[in-house]
């Protein structure tokens, strides 16, 4: 597991006082970086082999601003060109939201999913949980 723990932005917030529903994703985004850094480790875009094909979003519970968020991801499937990566935001000791990103493994070139390789396998399952 990958844990960054972070504090929102005033900016975060809606009208009704808790933290946007457009948020989680985007902070899901950033907590996949490790992820990102098996396939690409420079982060570099002109060497980005990574598309997603579908994320899901599930809210549990109100965020607040003020209060610091825990970012958690995991790999919760290993295909063989594409792999779920599973993420909760948890505040105050509580899972308020989790969602889950279907990666692939693509090669821009040929405009094509290509199979993981051992190595990054052996990486990802390092951070493999079962639902």
């Amino acid at each position: 597991m990958f844990s960054e723990k972070m504090m929102p932005h005033f900016s975060d917030t809606d009208a009704l006082g808790h933290i946007n529903n457009t948020k989680p994703p985007v902070w899901f985004e950033g907590g996949r970086a490790p992820i990102f850094r098996f396939f690409t480790p420079d982060l570099d875009p002109k060497n980005w082999q990574l598309i997603i094909a579908k994320i899901e979003v599930s809210y549990h519970g109100q965020l607040f601003y003020g209060q610091e968020i825990e970012i958690r991801t995991f790999i919760s499937r290993i295909g063989g060109a594409s792999f779920d990566v599973y993420q909760e935001l948890w505040q105050h000791g509580e899972k308020c939201v989790s969602g889950t990103a279907a990666m692939v493994n693509f090669d821009y070139e040929t405009q094509n999913s290509k199979k993981i390789s051992d190595g990054i396998r052996a990486q990802l399952m390092e951070h493999f949980i079962e639902l």
